[in-house]
C-alpha cells in the first residue's frame, strides 16, 4: 500500500529517427506511466500508510503510520519512517523527529522498539511502553541514512561511501516530502532528538533547516550522549573507566600517557594499529572483561543464544527489572513477514532487517568532525539545545561531554542561569543539571546507559517532558531534608 520508486525500465528517451508505430507505442508506455504515477501519487496519502494494528499489539487509542518517502526517484533512494501520534490530544502537541547514532543504526528499531517507542517486544507479542514518548509529543522515527533497516538504494554503488554531508541532504528531502504528506504538522512545533552519533546527524540537519530560513518551525534539539568533538570525546574514556573501577592505576597511566583512545580510534580507522596501541588496548580490553556492557557499566549483558548453556546464566538475578535481551527480541520480531506487512515495509537487497547496517560503508572519516560549533550556530539562530547524558556510558562518557558543553557556553558568552545541581523525578533524584541562559542546557540522567531511555525510562521521560516545555529540571519538591550527625564509630586515644 506504499509508493516506490519507479524501476529506470519505465524511463523513457525519444530519438530523432524514431518511427511512427514507434512514436505510437512510445505514447501508450507515456500514458501507462502517468496513469502509474497518478496512482502512485494516490497511494501515497497518509492513509495507505496508516498501520491497522501490529502483530501481537495491545489495543491502543492513538493512530500509527508507517512507510516509505522516495528521496531520489532515479537512484531509487527511499527511507522508511515509523509515526506515532500522542497518546491524547495530538493535534496540541509538537512534532519529534528521532534518529538514532552508529553510524548505520535504525530509529525504528533501536529507538521506538527498544527505547521510547510506545511498545516493546517480549516474545511474539508486544507490551505497552509506560514511559512511552508519545505520552507527550507525536513522535516520527527515521531509518537513515539509506541501507539502514527498512530504508533502501535500489542503486547499490550508494552504499560505498556515505558521509554526513549526504545523511542531512537525505533528511532534509525526507522531511520536505513528509510534510507535503502530513501538512496539518507544518505549522506544529517541531524539534529533533537523538543519541550517540545523532550528536552529527541533529545538528547537521538543524543547520540546514536554519539556512532553509522559516520552511520548517524548529524550535529546539536534543542529543543523548553525543559525539560531538573526537579527541575531548573519546579520551574522557579512560577517567571514567578507571573512576569506576574498571581499570588498574597503572592501566590508567599508559592509557592516558602513552596511546590514548583518541589514537587508538584514529588507527584503526587506519588500518594501521601499532604495537604500542594494541598492547595498551589489550591491557585496557583485559581487566574491563568482556562480560561488562561498555554501553552501561552496571547492566548485566545479555548472552546470546549460543553461550545459552553457560553457567553464567544461573547467577542472573529473578528479578531483573530491565529486559537486557529486548534488542535480540527486537530484531527477531523486526523480521517477521507479518509484522513488515503491517509496517509496509519490505527488505530490498538484504536478506534480513538489522539493528545496524551491513551494507552501508560510512565514511568514518567523520567521526573527527567537531559538531560542537554548529550547536553555538544554532544557539545563536534561537535554537534551544539540551545536551544529555546517561552517566553509566563509558564509550561516550558525561565527562567529556560536560567539558564540551561548559566550553561551549564560555565561547557564546553565556552565563550559568541554573545552577549545578541535582534535578528529580518524584521523590528520586533523577540527574545532575546546569542552566546557560535560555538556549543552552546540560544534564545527566542518573543511573542511565548510552541509550538512557532503555535504562531509565521513567527518568527520561522526565527529562523529554521538561525539554519539550522549555523549562529547568525539576528541582526537589515537597521532600524534606532531614539530616542526623554522623555517628562516631570509633575513637581516637589522646
Amino acid at each position: 500500500a506504499t509508493s516506490f520508486p519507479l524501476p529506470p525500465s519505465l524511463s523513457l528517451s525519444l530519438s530523432h529517427g524514431v518511427s511512427v508505430a514507434m512514436l505510437s507505442q512510445a505514447w501508450i508506455i507515456m500514458a501507462t506511466v502517468y496513469t502509474l504515477h497518478i496512482c502512485l501519487k494516490v497511494q501515497s496519502l497518509p492513509g495507505s500508510d496508516k498501520i491497522g494494528k501490529l502483530p501481537g499489539q495491545p489495543e491502543v487509542s492513538f493512530q500509527q503510520f508507517a512507510g516509505y518517502i522516495t528521496i531520489d526517484e532515479r537512484q531509487q533512494r527511499a527511507l522508511f519512517y515509523y509515526f506515532v501520534e500522542a497518546e491524547t490530544n495530538p493535534a496540541s502537541k509538537p512534532l519529534v523527529l528521532w534518529l538514532n547514532g552508529g553510524p548505520g543504526c535504525s530509529s525504528v528499531g533501536a529507538g521506538a522498539f527498544v527505547e521510547h517507542g510506545p511498545f516493546k517486544p517480549s516474545g511474539n507479542v508486544l507490551v505497552k511502553n509506560e514511559y512511552s514518548w508519545n505520552k507527550e509529543a507525536n513522535m516520527l522515527y527515521l531509518e537513515s541514512p539509506a541501507g539502514v533497516g527498512y530504508s533502501y538504494a535500489a542503486n547499490k554503488s550508494f552504499y560505498d561511501s556515505v558521509d554526513d554531508d549526504m545523511t542531512a541532504q537525505d533528511n532534509i528531502v525526507f522531511l520536505e516530502r513528509w510534510f507535503d504528506k502530513y501538512p496539518e504538522y507544518k505549522s506544529r512545533d517541531f524539534l529533533i532528538t537523538g543519541e550517540s552519533y545523532a550528536g552529527h546527524y541533529v545538528p547537521q540537519l538543524a543547520h540546514l533547516i536554519v539556512q532553509s530560513k522559516g520552511k520548517f518551525n524548529l524550535k529546539g534539539i536534543a542529543i543523548g550522549n553525543p559525539l560531538l568533538e573526537f579527541n575531548a570525546d573519546f579520551n574522557s574514556r579512560a577517567e571514567f573507566m578507571w573512576s569506576h573501577g574498571l581499570i588498574s592505576d597503572a592501566t590508567y597511566d599508559i592509557f592516558t600517557s602513552v596511546c590514548n583512545y583518541s589514537q587508538i580510534r584514529r588507527q584503526i580507522q587506519n588500518g594501521n594499529l601499532t604495537p604500542v596501541c594494541a598492547s595498551v588496548i589489550n591491557q585496557v580490553s583485559s581487566e574491563i572483561s568482556r562480560f561488562i556492557d561498555s554501553y552501561d557499566v552496571t547492566l548485566d549483558v545479555c548472552l546470546s543464544s549460543v553461550h545459552a548453556q553457560s553457567e553464567v546464566l544461573n547467577q542472573l538475578q529473578d528479578t531483573e527489572k530491565i529486559d537486557v535481551c529486548v534488542e535480540d527480541e527486537t530484531v527477531q520480531y523486526l523480521n517477521r513477514k507479518d509484522v513488515q506487512t503491517a509496517l509496509h515495509a519490505r527488505l530490498v537487497g538484504v536478506t534480513q532487517w538489522t539493528t545496524c547496517s551491513d551494507v552501508l560503508h560510512y565514511k568514518m572519516q567523520n567521526l573527527e568532525v567537531p559538531t560542537i560549533h554548529v550547536l553555538g550556530t544554532l544557539i545563536k539562530s534561537g535554537i534551544r539545545v539540551l545536551v544529555y547524558s546517561g552517566d553509566q556510558d563509558s564509550v561516550l562518557p558525561l565527562t567529556g561531554t560536560r567539558t564540551l558543553v561548559n566550553g561551549l557556553a564560555k565561547e557564546l558568552g553565556l552565563n550559568t542561569t541554573v545552577l549545578y545541581r541535582a534535578w528529580f523525578e518524584g521523590r528520586q533524584v533523577g540527574g545532575w543539571t546546569q542552566g546557560y541562559g535560555d538556549m543552552l542546557s546540560f544534564a545527566t540522567i542518573r543511573g542511565a546507559s548510552h541509550e538512557a531511555p532503555f535504562s531509565q525510562p521513567e527518568r527520561s521521560l522526565a527529562l523529554f517532558t521538561a525539554f519539550l516545555g522549555g523549562k529547568p529540571l525539576p528541582p526537589p519538591s515537597g521532600i524534606k531534608q532531614h539530616t542526623k550527625p554522623l555517628t562516631r564509630l570509633y575513637s581516637v586515644a589522646k
